[in-house]
């Protein structure tokens, strides 16, 4: 029996109750209202719900007394072995071991679908994240995108959503003038300018710019020469860019050019839009967004007075080209420097009419910092004064950095610990959790061996203390996933699959697949196969939603 099962049991039960307690004014009910959580103390059942504290006001009865009415009707459930009432109008619900145990064998059966549902069926999200921009490596903000910009996408694909993983390529701008003067000076041997880029990489693409080029660099004059450089250039940047992304696991389906919106008269199209919605309005020889009427601090020039766009031209046209290709939810992740756009972001969002916090989103994520040997890693070898996404792959490989930057909430700095992630053990948490996949297989393999196959079921038999506790943390699994894809949270499930994992090491101390000895193999054995490959399943299915590999040895 599921949650969702059992949330629909107790309320075939709440609705006479409630209908008899208010003939008149029966509240209007359905199973997602009914709350249902597991005890930290699994001495006190399988499941918990509040649900008549939160029904006894509206029902003008007792909470304890409704409660108690409750566990009486659900105790006669079939699956439930019994229900009690605690504190002031908790229930306490406990299935029996059949009813819990036959989860196993769900979960087997779905395969890779458990977990996943069409919930999220309605929503075409365009999520937009990493967005470096081609002027260097990208450095450990942009990897930490990287890892829970494809995670997200991964879980919120698994709930139904059509999701478009978009990458805002920034060839417009002052900063790539500067990148294009540092390769310019990296070719003429010349110090890099003071507001340029250095490190390594800027030589290694000026001499592959030098010998791309159709004809004779020197003889250009300076302006021509700086042009040549920022064309070539910023397309070879941009493909070590790609590739590395490609490396990392993490692939886009759009990548889309900021020079394309000025070029096209987005821009343009943009303002037209919200001058006919009356937010428009022109000052001191510039075109100016009111955007005070939506809660930004103040209004926000779009045009200035010489004629140039400003800065939120390229955003207000970005936006109205992600509605206009049918996108319903925009999800865009900023680093930490860019928390003060995201009022005047949203009050944009409301501008155009849209709802701010559901038609856009907008995820901001805190700073990296990688520590060995006690110290913090600050250099790279290639980048010069910033760690990059190829030196911690490097160091640490694909699945252990992805995972680490995926298992920490983006709204906290987070702090990788280099050695911890090169150890193979239970310290490491990515190997603590591949591990234990790896575990599942390692016991299958030596059942076929002992003889120990999935030829019978019997779930009443998984009845030891921690073959309750694992398949409970199965049963959550589905939830949790739902639940990450809501609140838009892939930590949530990398530290979902380390308390799982935890169970299943406990699970497997305790319980044995293979008979001992010469003792013959029993039905309890082939049954508790079900349950060791039902957690190999899950294993496997929570880290491909973080994108990082489930090894069937190690």
């Amino acid at each position: 029996m599921n949650p969702e099962t059992l949330a629909e049991a107790l309320l075939a039960v709440i609705v006479p109750i409630a209908a008899s307690l208010r003939p008149e004014e029966t509240p209007a009910l359905a199973a997602g209202d009914i709350v249902l959580e597991r005890p930290r103390n699994r001495e006190h059942g399988d499941w918990a719900s509040n649900v008549a504290m939160r029904l006894a006001k509206p029902l003008g009865t007792n909470p304890r007394e409704l409660a108690q009415r409750i566990a009486d009707g659900i105790a006669l459930t079939e699956g439930v072995a019994a229900a009690e009432v605690a504190g002031p109008g908790f229930i306490n619900i406990r299935l029996e071991a059949a009813a819990a145990g036959a989860l196993a064998k769900t979960i087997v059966d779905a395969g890779s679908g458990y977990g996943r549902n069409t919930s999220r069926a309605d929503e075409v999200i365009n999520l937009e994240f990493v967005s470096a921009n081609p002027t260097g490596p990208i450095h450990l903000g942009g990897t930490r995108w990287a890892a829970v910009g494809d995670a997200l996408a991964r879980i919120l694909e698994s709930q139904g959503a059509a999701v478009t993983r978009e990458y805002y390529f920034n060839d417009h701008g002052a900063q790539i003038d500067r990148f294009a003067r540092s390769l310019v000076a990296a070719h003429e041997g010349l110090p890099t300018p003071e507001d340029g880029y250095g490190g390594g990489y800027i030589a290694d693409i000026a001499h592959r710019v030098a010998l791309a080029y159709e004809g004779d660099l020197d003889a250009l004059d300076q302006d021509a020469k700086q042009e040549a450089f920022r064309e070539l250039g910023v397309g070879f940047m941009f493909t070590e860019i790609k590739q590395s992304l490609h490396d990392f696991g993490v692939d886009f389906d759009v990548y889309f050019h900021e020079n394309d919106l000025h070029a096209s008269g987005a821009v343009d199209r943009a303002v037209a839009r919200l001058r006919e919605l009356g937010h428009i309005f022109e000052a001191d020889g510039a075109v100016w967004l009111r955007t005070t009427a939506f809660g930004d601090d103040k209004d926000r020039v779009v045009i200035k007075s010489d004629g140039e766009p400003a800065y939120i031209s390229g955003d207000l046209a970005y936006y109205l080209d992600k509605r206009e290709r049918g996108f319903n939810r925009c999800i865009m992740m900023l680093g930490a420097d860019h928390h003060g756009y995201v009022q005047r972001l949203m009050a944009m969002c409301e501008a155009f009419g849209d709802e701010p916090g559901v038609s856009l989103q907008i995820l901001i994520g805190q700073m990296v910092n990688l520590v060995k040997d006690g110290q913090p890693v600050r250099m790279s070898k290639r980048a010069g004064t910033v760690v990059t996404m190829e030196d911690l792959v490097e160091i640490v490989g694909v699945d252990a950095a992805r995972y680490a930057l995926t298992r920490s909430t983006t709204d906290s700095n987070l702090d990788v610990d280099l050695d911890v992630l090169q150890k193979r053990t239970n310290d490491n948490p990515v190997f603590y959790v591949q591990y234990a996949h790896a575990r599942t297989h390692n016991v299958g393999r030596n059942a076929a061996d002992s003889g120990v196959d999935r030829s019978e079921f019997a779930p009443e038999l998984l009845t030891h203390e921690t073959e309750s506790a694992l398949l409970g943390s199965l049963q959550e699994f589905p939830r949790l996933v739902a639940f990450a894809a809501e609140v838009r949270e892939p930590h949530r499930i990398a530290r979902y699959l380390e308390e799982l994992a935890g169970l299943y090491h406990r699970w497997y101390d305790n319980c044995r697949v293979i008979p001992k000895g010469d003792d013959p193999v029993e039905t309890v054995h082939r049954t508790r196969l079900w349950l060791n490959d039902a957690t190999g399943q899950v294993l496997r299915n929570g880290l491909a939603l973080l994108g990082v590999s489930a090894p069937e040895r190690m």
